[in-house]
């Protein structure tokens, strides 16, 4: 039994100074920079300090990591702000980039694009002729129904004239609508027109820029 005490003690002995030895292992330090630009050491960081970033250190002076000090508010919006730039602009160089790609996978020369814009653009001068025809068409309608409508209250100024007939009112408000909704369909066909040229402007620089002019015409 004596014999199974001292074996005892002696293990509790060995083992001790390694869970010491672990301890001191995990102990860590800091390193950081004072207001005054005086490096300075601890196993803490001073409340004062606590927005400064610093160096976490080893027991044996080496760097093994780092971390951020705390930021106001208003640096963090900053930051944010800067990231959120950053972003876009990488956004915005893979845009370029697939586009490129686009670019240079669709088309053989400059007239390639050039055979693609003008079918394009025809399609939409067909919309735009039958739209014109179809709103001078409803214009005249308005014309002659304006001109029914002048022998009728409200549009006469007689006042033994008789109210507007109902269908007649109808027709007007219906006709009117027709031609506001057919003006709007022609304006918004002619800007994709525009914005379809611009487009297919931007394509064949930018193609010509990636080709080489001379290559690009070929």
């Amino acid at each position: 039994m004596r014999s199974l005490g001292v074996i005892l003690l002696l293990v509790a002995a060995i083992a001790l100074p390694s869970a010491s030895s672990a301890q001191h292992q995990q102990r860590r330090m800091f390193k950081w920079v004072d207001e005054n630009g005086v490096t300075q050491y601890g196993d803490k960081i001073p409340p004062e300090y606590a927005d400064r970033d610093r160096e976490v250190l080893n027991d044996q002076g080496v760097i093994i990591d780092s971390e951020e000090g705390e930021i106001t508010p208003e640096e963090r919006a900053a930051l944010e702000r800067r990231q959120a730039a950053e972003a876009a602009a990488q956004e915005e160089r893979e845009s370029v980039a697939r586009r490129d790609r686009m670019l240079l996978e669709t088309y053989l020369s400059v007239s390639d694009i050039e055979d693609l814009r003008d079918r394009r653009i025809e399609l939409l001068d067909s919309q735009i002729k039958v739209t014109e025809l179809y709103l001078g068409n409803m214009r005249k309608k308005l014309v002659e129904l304006q001109a029914e409508a002048g022998a009728f209250k409200p549009y006469t100024t007689n006042a033994n004239a008789p109210q507007i007939p109902e269908n007649l009112a109808l027709d007007l408000s219906r006709t009117t609508a027709s031609i506001t909704r057919y003006e709007q369909a022609l304006a918004h066909t002619r800007a994709d027109q525009q914005a379809l040229r611009d487009s297919f402007d931007s394509d064949i620089a930018r193609f010509r820029e990636l080709k080489g002019d001379q290559t690009a015409r070929r």
